[in-house]
């Protein structure tokens, strides 16, 4: 069955379309991205904006239209922080499904940690013993931990590179004030959930999904995404802290210089290293494994265990 998968974030829309079949792993076909920075339409009222929903969409519909051409036959489409947080979501995804037939499921934050963890287990499999899977978004930072396919502790928290960006740290480059406000609310945060994700036992890896992630791991010395899937990469805490340092003396020009960081995200990349080093700090991590799998590989493997499952 060829699978189209629509990922509306708060950053980026990503059309990922895959050949995927019940016990069988996903082969991606074709991939599309649109950097609609989706969380910078919501008004300070906390609704999604006219130019926000028209932009959305145009967007949808384009993913419609390319997914009809390549040939899918089953297209799941859902939105994660920027939607979930709009006050309207509801108005306005009525009347994109009604402009372009798609209907786009909005998973909360729960949810969208456990589908995450569904895929790194599924990417790393039982060998990997207890999993502590983070993830940091645009719009939210989500945690899972388990011994087996579903998590058995999640979390949820408003620290996405994205958010903090806008919220905490105005100024290109920030000021030393702005980003000690920004450490200590991430810390905060972060520490009234963390005993919660630990009391299940040790954890036996670790693992860190998302674009934020990829991007520190490959300023850090790791492969580049050219090399392939296959490759491991790893991200040390270590060099967490000193990147956080290195890039808070930098602007949004100077950082979109440095490999494997677009210009899109280039903002936001202290903001997301302050949260990578506040959770692998608070949660003891001196260093996880970059997952290729993440959020849009969860959507499909869960659908696929629908199609697997016998006729009643």
């Amino acid at each position: 069955m060829r699978l189209g998968v629509l990922d509306i974030g708060s950053n980026t829309v990503h059309l990922l379309v895959v050949d995927a079949y019940p016990g069988a792993r996903p082969l991606p076909a074709f991939s599309h991205k649109v950097e609609l920075s989706l969380a910078a339409h919501l008004e300070p009222d906390k609704t999604l904006s006219r130019e926000g929903e028209e932009r959305l969409t145009c967007v949808v519909s384009e993913a419609m239209r390319i997914a009809e051409d390549k040939g899918v036959e089953e297209f799941i489409a859902f939105a994660t922080s920027a939607v979930r947080d709009a006050s309207n979501s509801d108005r306005v995804l009525a009347r994109v499904q009604e402009q372009t037939g798609a209907r786009i499921r909005v998973l909360s934050g729960e949810n969208e940690a456990r589908l995450t963890f569904l895929a790194a287990r599924r990417w790393y499999g039982w060998s990997s013993g207890r999993q502590l899977v983070i993830d940091i978004g645009g719009g939210s930072l989500e945690m899972a931990a388990g011994q087996d396919e579903e998590a058995d502790a999640v979390t949820s928290l408003p620290l996405g590179a994205g958010r903090l960006t806008r919220d905490w740290l105005p100024d290109d480059p920030p000021s030393p004030d702005e980003v000690r406000a920004v450490r200590r609310h991430v810390r905060a945060e972060i520490a009234r959930h963390a005993g919660g994700l630990l009391r299940g036992g040790t954890v036996d890896h670790v693992v860190g999904t998302s674009k934020t992630f990829r991007q520190l791991a490959r300023i850090a010395g790791a492969a580049p995404s050219n090399e392939g899937f296959y490759v491991k990469r790893f991200l040390k805490h270590t060099d967490v802290v000193m990147w956080a340092e290195r890039l808070a003396a930098m602007d949004g020009a100077e950082r979109a210089r440095l490999p494997g960081v677009s210009e899109g995200r280039a903002l936001q990349l202290l903001a997301g290293a302050i949260v990578a080093d506040g959770v692998m700090d608070l949660m003891g991590v001196a260093q996880l494994e970059i997952c290729p799998w993440a959020l849009r590989e969860g959507v499909i493997l869960k659908r696929l265990d629908v199609l697997a499952e016998p006729a009643p």
